[in-house]
């Protein structure tokens, strides 16, 4: 997409979003007072996406950092950020270069799950606030010490939870609050994609250049694999947290949006296994369906299949809110509708408009936005961020263990379940360790 393009359709959907009071200074015309200077932790993947994006868009930020273990990604970036400034960003395969340094104002980090919260408690202790990719916590554990951190040092946390940011999201989440629908009393949520069986492969020595031993950070220590390394160490519980985990946080979120309480739940149950994947290369099922029932009453149940071309309602990620008076289809893709009555009356829809808008541009806007003012206005800040991690984390131990959670969220403990309370945290290997707050 073009400088001029990109711009155009990220005018367009702020415009949505302007009505609805949500967007930051920047989105509404203001000038940008601030340049906000970043480090970027984590170039691979998503990455790419955020730094793009914020070239194309011309945003008042400067890269005064790239880390990452891998000198080759940190080229991919670098060729991205191109002439957009006139002194290059610095480069370093460690965080601590980036966090000790004054001057970063934030940080994006876009590691793997693993590395998530070791980093972000340092940064935020460093006076750094920060923008990490879902989800927030590899384990339930870390959770509520990133909730702390940010309380304690100041700081403006925003999770990667984009389709909270999204013009879509804005319109429907207005007609839910006006009641169209009725009371919503169920959520569903569910990832249909088709995979395909990777099998093992032998180990080997990791790529030149690469500092593996740090790239493993608090896992447990492993030799080189490939299917352990970019990309697909997704499929690993030392590094993540699954296909719920990666993309099923996603809409996960928005059912627990949808669904309108801010609870953990009192009651988990999971199922799954291996349906078509037999001989894959991976730690998690390839499927699963875990079913939550809320304290207020409330209940929400996430799926994912391996299978699915066709995806479900047409969408391979998506919800559906089930109210008193009907219900409504919804899509992190950018989309939604509404069926209303006995008879299945169809209600509103996105519209042209608004189609196919996923929120990036305005996410990073009202974080950068949060940065520049100093208000507490992310939109999947920290709180939010855990409680819906905290269902992803609840899930795999409620299939891991074979069993029904109960859980007290007073004590932030499982009832007569000491198998499932040890898989609230984990260990990590020195010295990669959490951070203890000063």
């Amino acid at each position: 997409m073009t400088d001029s393009a990109n711009r155009r359709r990220f005018l367009q959907s702020t415009t949505a979003l302007a009505a609805t009071g949500i967007v930051g200074a920047h989105a509404a015309g203001k000038e940008q007072s601030q340049t906000v200077r970043l480090g970027i932790i984590g170039c691979g993947g998503i990455m790419g996406h955020h730094v793009k994006g914020l070239v194309e868009r011309r945003e008042n930020v400067h890269f005064s950092w790239l880390c990452d273990v891998d000198p080759a990604q940190m080229n991919r970036k670098e060729s991205i950020i191109g002439s957009f400034q006139a002194k290059p960003a610095r480069r370093t395969h460690k965080y601590e270069d980036v966090l000790s340094d004054p001057r970063v104002d934030a940080v994006i980090i876009a590691t793997p799950h693993h590395w998530h919260a070791p980093i972000g408690l340092q940064a935020m202790a460093q006076g750094k606030d920060i923008y990490v990719e879902k989800p927030l916590s590899h384990v339930f554990n870390e959770g509520p010490l990133m909730i702390a951190a940010a309380k304690r040092y100041g700081r403006i946390v925003q999770q990667g939870s984009q389709m909270r940011s999204s013009a879509v999201t804005a319109k429907a989440g207005k007609l839910l609050k006006d009641g169209l629908i009725g009371d919503v009393m169920v959520a569903r949520a569910w990832t249909a994609e088709t995979r395909s069986v990777v099998p093992p492969v032998p180990d080997s020595k990791p790529p030149q250049g690469v500092d593996y031993d740090r790239w493993l950070g608090p896992a447990p220590a492993h030799a080189f694999n490939k299917h352990r390394f970019h990309a697909s160490w997704r499929r690993f519980k030392d590094y993540a947290n699954g296909e719920i985990g990666d993309d099923g946080i996603h809409d996960i979120d928005m059912a627990r949006w949808g669904l309108g309480n801010n609870l953990l739940p009192s009651k988990v149950s999971a199922g799954g296994g291996r349906m078509l994947l037999h001989g894959h290369s991976s730690d998690y099922p390839d499927n699963m369906i875990v079913r939550y029932e809320f304290p207020d009453g409330k209940v929400m149940v996430y799926e994912n299949y391996p299978f699915t071309a066709y995806g479900l309602h047409g969408f391979d990620n998506g919800n559906v809110f089930y109210g008193t008076k009907g219900y409504m289809i919804f899509s992190r893709r950018g989309a939604f509708s509404v069926f209303l009555g006995p008879k299945n009356q169809r209600g509103p829809t996105e519209g042209k408009a608004l189609r196919g808008q996923r929120g990036y541009a305005e996410h990073m806007d009202n974080f950068l936005t949060a940065v520049r003012t100093r208000r507490p206005i992310t939109r999947a800040d920290a709180v939010a961020a855990h409680l819906s991690c905290s269902l992803v984390h609840f899930g795999n131990i409620a299939y891991d263990t074979n069993s029904t959670l109960n859980f007290d969220a007073k004590s932030a403990r499982f009832l007569n379940n000491s198998p499932a309370n040890a898989l609230l945290g984990k260990s990590y290997r020195e010295p990669f360790g959490l951070p203890t707050m000063a």
